[in-house]
C-alpha cells in the first residue's frame, strides 16, 4: 500500500483533484517570484520584455496574477461545499491552471507579441474562471451564493480595463482598472471574512464549552458592509473626493465594531484562527488609512495601499490557504511551528513596508527588508505545504 500511495502522490491526478491544490501552490510561488523580480527591477535595473513599466507590472502581477490564483483555489473548493456538486477537477481544472500560467508568461513578454494577443492571453483566465464559478453556482440553484458571482466578474472586467489602459493605449483606464480590482478584492475579503471568521470562531469556542459566542448577523452588520462596499467602489472612481474619504472612515469604524464582536482575543491560543481576525483587522486599518489619505494629501497613500494589499490581502490569503490546505488534506486544524512562522514573517513584512512609506531616506532599506520577509513567508508556505497539496488526503 505504501508503494501505491507514493506512486499516486507523484501523479497529476492528485494535484488536479481540487482547486486549492494547484492554485494555492501557484499563488504562493508567484507571490515570491513576482516580488523578487520587482525588487530586481528596482535594484539592478532588470528589464523585462513587457509593455508594462516596472510599477504597472508590479501592480498587475500582485492584483491580477497572485491574488486571482488564491481566489480561484478558495472558490473552486468552497463552491463544491456550498452546492453539493462535484468539485471542478481533472482536465477542466488543468485547463484553468494552464490559462493562469499563460497569463503570467504573457505579462513577462507582452512586448514580443501583438497587443491584442497579449490582452487576450491575459484575460483568458479571469473570464474563464468567472464562467465556471457562475456555471457551478447557477446549475446548483444555490441562490444564497448568486452574489458571489458578481465580484469574480467585476475582477475580470477590472483586469481588462487595466490591460486596455496599459497595453491597449487607453491610458486613462489604467488607474480605474487597478483601483476597481483592489476594491473588488477587498469587498470579497469583507464578504467571505464576514462569513468564516465569526463562524469558525463560534464553532471553536463552542467546542471549548464557552458561552460567550460571536453573535449572528444582524441588520447593522449588513449596513456596515454596505457602507464599506459603497466607499471602496467610490474610491475606485473618485479617489480624491472628500465624501469618499469620509465614507471610508465610517465604513472602517463600523467594521471595527463588527470585528470586536467576533471575540478574536479569545482565540489567541490557536494561531490558525487568530490570524483570520488579524487579517480582517488589517482591512479595517487599511480602509481607515485610505480614508485619511483621501482627506489629507500629507498622509502617505503608499502606506494605506500596502496596509490593504500586503496587510489585508496578503495576511488573509495566507490565513485561508493554510486552513483550507490542512482541513482538506485531513490534517489537524491547528497551526504548527512552520505555519506560525509564515504568519510572523508576513506580519513583519507588512509593518516594515508601511514604515517605509513614512521613513524618508531610510525607506529603501525598509522596503528591501519587507520584500525579503514577504518572499520568505510565501516561499515557506510553498515548501511546507507542497507535500500536503501534492499528496492524497492522509485519512483515505
Amino acid at each position: 500500500m505504501s508503494t501505491t500511495v507514493s506512486s499516486e502522490a507523484r501523479t497529476p491526478r492528485t494535484l488536479l483533484s481540487y482547486g486549492f491544490r494547484p492554485f494555492f501552490l501557484g499563488a504562493a510561488l508567484w507571490a515570491a517570484i513576482a516580488l523578487a523580480l520587482w525588487i530586481m527591477m528596482l535594484t539592478v535595473g532588470l528589464a523585462l520584455p513587457s509593455r508594462l513599466d516596472p510599477l504597472d507590472w508590479h501592480i498587475h502581477e500582485m492584483l491580477f496574477g497572485f491574488v486571482p490564483a488564491a481566489v480561484a483555489g478558495f472558490l473552486l473548493t468552497a463552491i463544491s461545499e456550498w452546492t453539493g456538486r462535484r468539485p471542478v477537477s481533472g482536465a477542466l481544472l488543468g485547463l484553468l491552471a494552464g490559462l493562469w500560467l499563460v497569463g503570467r508568461l504573457d505579462a513577462l513578454i507582452s512586448a514580443l507579441i501583438p497587443a491584442w494577443l497579449a490582452i487576450t492571453a491575459d484575460i483568458a483566465f479571469p473570464f474563464t474562471l468567472a464562467a465556471i464559478v457562475a456555471r457551478e453556482i447557477i446549475a446548483a440553484r444555490n441562490r444564497r451564493n448568486y452574489r458571489m458571482i458578481v465580484p469574480v466578474v467585476v475582477l475580470a472586467l477590472a483586469q481588462l480595463m487595466t490591460d486596455l489602459g496599459a497595453e491597449g493605449g487607453l491610458g486613462a483606464l489604467t488607474g480605474y482598472g487597478w483601483r476597481l480590482g483592489l476594491a473588488t478584492i477587498l469587498i470579497l475579503i469583507s464578504v467571505v471574512g464576514g462569513r468564516i471568521v465569526p463562524s469558525f470562531t463560534r464553532n471553536w469556542l463552542a467546542r471549548l464549552g464557552q458561552n460567550r459566542l460571536p453573535p449572528p448577523v444582524e441588520l447593522l452588520d449588513r449596513v456596515s458592509l454596505g457602507i464599506l462596499h459603497a466607499a471602496l467602489l467610490a474610491w475606485a472612481f473618485f479617489p480624491e473626493n472628500r465624501a469618499t474619504g469620509m465614507a471610508l472612515l465610517v465604513g472602517s469604524a463600523l467594521n471595527l465594531w463588527r470585528l470586536l464582536r467576533w471575540r478574536g482575543a479569545a482565540t489567541r491560543s490557536e494561531m490558525l484562527l487568530l490570524i483570520l481576525h488579524l487579517g480582517y483587522a488589517w482591512l479595517i486599518l487599511g480602509v481607515a488609512a485610505l480614508g485619511a489619505a483621501t482627506l489629507d494629501t500629507a498622509f502617505p497613500l503608499d502606506a494605506a495601499i500596502h496596509a490593504l494589499t500586503a496587510g489585508a490581502i496578503g495576511t488573509m490569503i495566507l490565513a485561508v490557504m493554510t486552513r483550507v490546505s490542512r482541513g482538506h488534506t485531513g490534517h489537524d486544524l491547528t497551526a504548527d511551528a512552520a505555519t506560525i512562522l509564515i504568519y510572523a514573517l508576513v506580519i513583519l513584512a507588512v509593518c516594515l513596508r508601511i514604515a517605509a512609506a513614512f521613513a524618508g531616506t531610510a525607506s529603501e532599506d525598509l522596503l528591501l527588508a519587507a520584500a525579503g520577509l514577504w518572499i520568505a513567508a510565501f516561499a515557506l508556505f510553498a515548501v511546507h505545504y507542497a507535500p500536503l497539496l501534492l499528496r492524497p488526503r492522509i485519512d483515505r
